[in-house]
């Protein structure tokens, strides 16, 4: 049930800013989410506080930098975080809180920059990206729970299962068919199709490599923040995942009208 009321009254939301909301209100609802997933993932990697605070505002000047200047950045903070780790005197966890700062700017930053680039374009193209991994959540959730009996990836996830995993690709393909040629003009039901999957496929990676994180670590969720739920990354994984890859196809194909 705290599942449920989570998501009624998040979705909403969410599609609110997406779709109605002012551009400061879109862009700085992205950067808190960008900024609290960012802090349950240091949470999770044990990163100490000044690591956290370089990733939090070097990630926000990513987030918001324009794409030419966002990869220097990003070298720039690399380079950034290993000189600081030189002043420890127990290298090892230094650098290993070094290559976990970067790689929590690039996984939480970088990705959610392509939610901006997606909006840009469309407010539709974000809505269909972020609806996809919600609906397809939701059929792996639950038919899983109930035909799943093929372990996924049992080492990483127990409660996953390949049934889980079909359902999840069906309901996402069954929604962009019915979705995506209506919201976007041009686009035609296969092409929804074949847009669907790879989206679908890519958001499943997401959700499996933020539960290797936590099992690494040892903890079950990201956060407390969302009942039901845990972490707010623990709700967005799929998405992190997911958005990059649309966008990245969209960017490879001609862009409808």
């Amino acid at each position: 049930m705290k599942r449920f009321l989570t998501a009624a009254v998040l979705i909403p939301f969410i599609l609110y800013v997406v779709l109605l909301g002012p551009p400061r209100l879109f862009e700085g609802v992205v950067a808190l989410v960008a900024c609290v997933c960012f802090h349950e993932f240091c949470a999770i990697a044990k990163l100490s506080r000044n690591p956290e605070l370089l990733g939090l505002f070097s990630g926000l000047l990513i987030l918001f930098a324009n794409p030419v200047q966002a990869a220097p950045l990003l070298t720039i903070v690399g380079l950034v975080a290993l000189t600081l780790s030189l002043r420890s005197v127990n290298l090892a966890v230094a650098f290993g809180e070094a290559a976990a700062l970067v790689l929590g700017v690039v996984y939480l930053f970088l990705t959610w920059k392509t939610a901006v680039f997606l909006h840009d374009v469309s407010k539709w193209w974000l809505v269909f990206g972020l609806a996809l991994n919600w609906i397809g959540d939701s059929g792996a959730y639950y038919f899983g729970r109930r035909f799943g009996k093929h372990k996924l990836a049992p080492s990483v996830s127990p409660g996953k299962s390949w049934e889980g995993a079909a359902a999840s690709v069906v309901v996402s393909v069954i929604f962009g068919i019915l979705f995506l040629p209506r919201a976007v003009p041009g686009v035609s039901w296969m092409a929804a199709a074949a847009l669907a999957l790879p989206v679908n496929v890519a958001g499943q990676l997401g959700d499996l490599a933020e539960s290797a994180i936590k099992r690494g670590a040892g903890v079950k969720d990201s956060g407390t923040l969302l009942p039901g739920h845990g972490g707010l990354l623990d709700r967005v994984d799929s998405a992190i995942f997911a958005l990059p890859v649309l966008w990245i196809i969209l960017s490879m194909m001609p862009r409808p009208a």
